[in-house]
């Protein structure tokens, strides 16, 4: 779980590494992925620890770079430039050497030596043409600390060929390359909510005019001021008309008929 967990999760990958520590503490492999873990959560004096009791149950000087680089984490840049130049650093593979060197590089710009950190980048790793799994990390390194120390010319190159090695995107070296060169990137999905936003707002605008020009607008005549107009007759009235004049020739007829 922790390392499933640790390039998406890492606090999580944390939490996981400490219930195995609870299990199993003396398993060197479980103290390893403590480590990593801690490393990956920026618990630098922690995972340092683990490390360097996982070394001392194998024997083997693998997490040399990495404990190294704890000590840099710790604000201690001196100690990781020691641990550079240890016996230890013959003993590693040369993955292990390129990453001893990508260490030490950090730690020479960490106490302000950009161009030593130049230097000791400078080997015969980054002049290869082969592509090896280092490769982007060494020549992003390098066109970093090139870029520190205001040569652009020379970074920018650098860059480029860390774009070229970085087949699986390990580094942003595309971008840098990009903003090097000038090249701004457009959100698509923040433009198309700053248009909605000023349709919105647009349309806000459009109502508040609409209520100045309301406002503004001479008061219409209250109807109760204006005099009535003459109610025009309806069938009703019309009827009650007809009824009355009836009931009248009926007393007329009914007056005559008396009369005779």
């Amino acid at each position: 779980m922790v390392a499933r967990l640790i390039d998406e999760e890492p606090e999580q990958a944390y939490g996981y590494s400490r219930v195995a520590l609870r299990l199993a503490s003396r398993v060197a492999a479980v103290r390893e992925a403590a480590g990593f873990a801690a490393y990956a959560t920026q618990r630098y004096s922690e995972a340092l620890a683990e490390f360097r009791a996982a070394r001392r149950m194998t024997g083997s000087v693998e997490l040399w770079p990495v404990m190294a680089d704890c000590e840099r984490g710790m604000g201690r840049p001196e100690r990781a430039l020691a641990m550079a130049g240890e016996a230890e650093v013959q003993k590693l593979d040369k993955a292990g050497q390129v990453e001893m060197r990508l260490v030490a590089a950090g730690a020479r710009r960490d106490m302000g030596q950009v161009d030593a950190a130049i230097v000791t980048l400078q080997s015969p790793e980054l002049a290869s043409n082969a592509v090896q799994p280092w490769t982007a990390r060494l020549r992003y390194a390098y066109a970093d600390a090139l870029l520190a120390a205001d040569r652009e010319p020379e970074a920018r190159e650098w860059f480029a060929k860390a774009v070229e090695a970085d087949k699986d995107g390990s580094t942003d070296a595309s971008d840098r390359l990009a903003e090097l060169d000038g090249v701004e990137f457009v959100d698509a999905l923040v433009d198309e909510n700053d248009a909605d936003t000023g349709s919105e707002t647009g349309t806000g605008a459009d109502e508040d005019a609409e209520e100045v020009h309301e406002a503004d607008a001479p008061e219409e005549a209250d109807e109760t001021d204006a005099p009535e107009a003459p109610r025009a007759a309806s069938e009703d009235d019309k009827d009650d008309e007809q009824d009355e004049q009836d009931d009248e020739q009926g007393d007329n007829a009914q007056g005559d008929g008396d009369k005779a």
